[in-house]
């Protein structure tokens, strides 16, 4: 088990699903139903699932919710898209968002492959 709250990459998602979570509050109701809390479950599953992870005991069960993470991320940054072209998310609060999951795509993906780096070298 390690504290999730010490990893870099929970830090940037969380402040990720603040910024989503921020910029479909201005979304009215009863616009874009089923899109609106898809991304709020797509981006807050990404912090989550690196917090459930960390809960686990083994390096290995740590890398699948990390990978569970990542379909999160790639889910979120599909929807960020599909929420700006059909005009629900303004061009800048799109961008800035864009940004952020791109960011914290690069660093599952490193971590990921860190920790199967580490399990491939512990192997006799």
């Amino acid at each position: 088990m390690r504290p999730f709250r010490d990893l870099t990459v929970w830090s940037k998602s969380h402040v990720l699903t603040l910024g989503v979570f921020r910029a479909t509050q201005r979304v009215k109701r009863g616009e874009f139903p089923g899109l609106v809390p898809q991304l709020r479950r797509a981006a807050s599953s990404i912090p989550s699932n690196i917090a459930e992870g960390c809960g686990h005991a083994g390096q290995r069960e740590f890398a699948r919710f990390l990978q569970m993470a990542m379909a999160s991320a790639s889910e979120l940054e599909y929807h960020l898209l599909l929420a700006a072209e059909l005009g629900m998310l303004p061009r800048h609060a799109y961008a800035e968002l864009e940004s952020q999951v791109k960011e914290v795509k690069r660093m599952l993906t490193s971590l990921i492959q860190r920790i199967r780096a580490d399990e491939t070298d512990a192997k006799p």
